[in-house]
């Protein structure tokens, strides 16, 4: 009898294993979609707060970016690595001026600052941007080890035959924005397919107006940096800041 029991005593306790099993699963898929529903609805309601809050930010960011591309060509940043190097530090000065503003708005209005959304929109710009930061090290890494000339001569070592790189990162940033979009505003993922369309036309231009023997200033690829990150993200600070402000009037 007692042999007999054995395997009926197994079955129960691997039944009750497996049961155990699926109704932990089930709990935990019932806190995930509660959790979820809870972030949506949290987003939703602080989606004003939101787009307050990307009017000083855009606006800081362009006016950074704008002031950058003249720093950039006051210093005479030629080459392709003191290009690559010089841009690289202005978007950590951005990235860093970007988080006290969006801590002090959050102090402003008693939120936390690291809360549950605000993870969730990191979450979306994290992959894109952390591709453009890699293509911006290999790009330095590899030109940095090629032979430069004193002054450009136009060749591959100037900064104007890096024009192709605002144009990537422009489309990285636009993609950033865009997944970003899904956590706050419809504007913002417009935004992002402005980016995304803007580096896309230089790309093509680029493309269709290449020769082998074409020059192009360097000062043009600091140019560029600064009409896509500078005037822009200016325009759209700008544009939100008066469209926030018409609204709290009405």
């Amino acid at each position: 009898m007692g042999t007999g029991a054995t395997p009926v005593l197994f079955f129960f306790q691997l039944f009750l294993a497996k049961t155990r099993f699926v109704l932990q699963s089930v709990f935990v898929e019932m806190n995930w979609a509660a959790e979820h529903l809870q972030v949506i609805r949290t987003l939703m309601e602080r989606s004003a707060l939101y787009r307050r809050a990307l009017a000083p930010v855009m606006t800081f960011a362009g006016l950074t970016g704008m002031a950058a591309a003249f720093v950039g060509v006051a210093l005479r940043a030629e080459t392709g690595p003191a290009f690559i190097a010089y841009w690289m530090a202005v978007a950590l000065v951005g990235v860093a001026g970007t988080l006290m503003l969006v801590r002090r708005q959050a102090l402003k209005s008693a939120e936390p600052f690291w809360s549950l959304p605000t993870r969730r929109v990191a979450q979306a710009l994290l992959p894109s941007l952390t591709v453009g930061l890699l293509v911006g090290i290999w790009s330095f890494v590899a030109w940095s080890e090629k032979p430069v000339a004193d002054p450009p001569t136009g060749t591959y070592d100037d900064a104007g035959q890096f024009i192709w790189l605002p144009a990537l990162w422009a489309v990285f940033y636009g993609c950033a924005l865009h997944a970003a979009g899904f956590f706050t505003s419809r504007g913002l993922k417009l935004l992002g397919w402005l980016y995304i369309a803007a580096g896309n036309a230089v790309l093509l231009w680029l493309f269709v107006t290449f020769r082998q023997d074409s020059y192009t200033p360097w000062e043009s690829s600091h140019w560029l940096m600064g009409f896509l990150f500078g005037l822009l993200q200016l325009a759209c600070g700008i544009y939100l800041y008066f469209t926030e402000k018409r609204g709290n009037e009405s």
